[in-house]
C-alpha cells in the first residue's frame, strides 16, 4: 500500500520536525530541534516505497530532469500546511530522499529572535553586498526572506529573486517582487544574472552564491548600485570575506578585496542554538557592517582582524558568535555547556562564563 505523502508531512510540520531523510531499507531518520532521531516505531521503506513517494512530489517534467541528471531540488507546496524543499538523489542504486519545512507564514525579526537593531540599520542600506551566511540547517534562508519582507513592508523598491528552488512566497507589499526559480524560470543562475540587471531591479536576492561565477555576478550587482542579498555556506564573517576571496584566482585577490572593501554593507552568521530547556531552539548570531575599520582590514586582507572588530563595534550594531551566546546565557535561554560548544573561541568565553556565575553567586 503506499505511502501518503500529504498525511506525512502534514504530521512532520505539527510535530517540530525540520527534516526527514528517506533511503532503502531503513526506517525513516528525523532532525528535530537539531538532533538526528531515528524513527524506530516505524516500518523500514523499501526502495519501492521511496520511489512511490518520490513520484507523488514529482511532476512528469521533474521527474524527467530526475532520471537524466540522478539528482534533484524541488519545492513541493501542501495547502495551508507548509512549503517542503525536498531533494531526490541516488544512493546505492536506490532512490534517497530529503525534505526540509518551509513555514507557510514569513515571520518577522521579533519573531525569529534576530537582532532587530542591527538589522533595520542594515534594511536602509540602498545599495551594496549584504550576506547571510551560517552552515545547513542554521536557519540563514529564513532569516533571508525575513529580511526581504522587511524591505517590501517598508521601501519602494523593484525586487528580483533568484532562487533553487523557491521557498518563500513573497506579495506585493511596499514593494514588488518578481521570483524567479532555477529549472522552472531560468536554467541557472548564472544565466539569470546575466539579464538581470535589464529588469530594472533596485534589490537583487540570489539564494545562494555557490560558484566563483555567481559571486561575480553578484558583486559586479553591488558595484553599479544596486542592493543584492543573497547566503553563503561560511561559519562566520571572516571566512565568509576570506571564502570569495580564495574563489577568485589568485592574480585576481587584491582586486577582489577593493570590490568587498566598496561594495560588503554587512554579513549576518547565524547558528542554531538548543534552548535551556531542550524544547526550542533560538538563533545566535554574528554581524559585521562595513564601516571605515571593516573596509580598511578588508582591503589589507586582515580577515583574521575582523573579530576584534566586530567585538567593540557595538555601536554600529555589530557583534561576535561569542558575545551573542553570552547574551543568551545572560538571559537564560541557553546554558553553559551550550555557549562552550557553540563558541568561537571557548577558552575565552569559559573564562567570561566564570565572570557570569560569579556574579550570579
Amino acid at each position: 500500500m503506499p505511502i501518503d505523502i500529504k498525511n506525512l508531512l502534514t504530521l512532520m510540520a505539527e510535530k517540530d520536525i525540520s527534516d526527514i531523510h528517506f533511503k532503502a531499507d531503513s526506517v525513516p531518520a528525523l532532525r528535530v530541534r537539531g538532533a538526528m532521531i531515528l524513527a524506530t516505531n516505524l516500518a523500514k521503506m523499501s526502495a519501492d516505497d521511496i520511489e512511490a513517494v518520490a513520484a507523488q512530489l514529482m511532476n512528469k517534467e521533474q521527474a524527467a530532469a530526475f532520471a537524466a541528471d540522478k539528482e534533484l531540488d524541488l519545492a513541493y507546496s501542501l495547502q495551508g500546511v507548509a512549503r517542503f524543499r525536498v531533494n531526490v538523489y541516488r544512493q546505492k542504486g536506490t532512490v534517497g530522499l530529503t525534505l526540509r519545512v518551509v513555514p507557510v507564514k514569513l515571520r518577522t525579526f521579533e519573531e525569529l529572535n534576530l537582532p532587530i537593531e542591527s538589522l533595520h540599520k542594515l534594511g536602509a542600506e540602498s545599495r551594496g553586498l549584504i550576506l547571510f551566511a551560517g552552515i545547513t540547517g542554521a536557519g540563514k534562508t529564513t532569516t533571508l526572506n525575513s529580511f526581504l519582507n522587511y524591505l517590501n513592508e517598508n521601501h519602494q523598491y523593484r525586487i528580483i529573486t533568484i532562487e533553487d528552488p523557491i521557498e518563500y512566497y513573497h506579495a506585493d507589499r511596499k514593494s514588488t517582487i518578481v521570483q524567479r526559480e532555477v529549472g522552472l524560470d531560468t536554467n541557472s543562475f548564472a544565466a539569470a544574472l546575466k539579464h538581470i540587471l535589464r529588469q530594472d531591479p533596485d534589490v537583487v536576492v540570489i539564494g545562494e552564491m555557490r560558484d566563483l561565477e555567481t559571486m561575480q555576478a553578484a558583486i559586479s550587482a553591488a558595484e553599479t548600485g544596486h542592493l543584492v542579498l543573497s547566503t553563503i555556506h561560511t561559519l562566520d564573517a571572516a571566512q565568509t570575506v576570506d571564502r570569495i576571496v580564495d574563489a577568485h584566482p589568485a592574480h585576481q585577490h587584491a582586486q577582489v578585496r577593493q570590490q568587498l572593501a566598496n561594495c560588503l554593507k554587512g554579513v549576518v552568521g547565524q547558528r542554531l542554538v538548543l534552548s535551556k530547556d531542550g524544547k526550542t531552539r533560538y538563533p545566535a548570531t554574528e554581524v559585521m557592517v562595513g564601516n571605515s575599520v571593516v573596509r580598511r582590514h578588508l582591503l589589507e586582507g586582515k580577515t583574521s582582524e575582523l573579530r576584534k572588530v566586530l567585538e567593540g563595534g557595538a555601536y554600529y550594531g555589530m557583534h561576535t558568535f561569542d558575545q551573542d551566546l553570552l547574551r543568551l546565557r545572560g538571559e537564560d535561554k541557553i546554558d553553559d555547556a551550550t555557549v562552550l560548544e557553540e563558541s568561537s573561541n571557548p577558552e575565552d568565553v569559559a573564562l567570561r562564563l566564570k565572570g557570569l556565575s560569579a556574579g550570579e553567586a
